[in-house]
């Protein structure tokens, strides 16, 4: 996705839903889809998240989950 813009995400009716990794992550996009979701995954970005990530031992593995009602 390139630079990782929230304001722009959410703008085009994206809503930030959690952050997780395997096996989570495919369990959670598959019900997403069930439910009539688009899903986008965006890597996690320690410097651009607020509040404390030190619960991320290695930020690589995990992705942000966003949503939006299928048009």
């Amino acid at each position: 996705m390139g630079e990782y813009d929230r304001d722009r995400l959410e703008r085009e009716g994206w809503k930030r839903q959690t952050v997780t990794d395997e096996p989570r992550l495919s369990e959670l996009v598959e019900l997403y889809e069930s439910l009539s979701f688009e899903v986008l995954l965006v890597p996690l970005d320690p410097e651009a998240e607020e509040g404390c990530v030190e619960c991320f031992d290695d930020p690589s593995r995990y992705k942000i989950i966003y949503t939006r009602k299928k048009s």
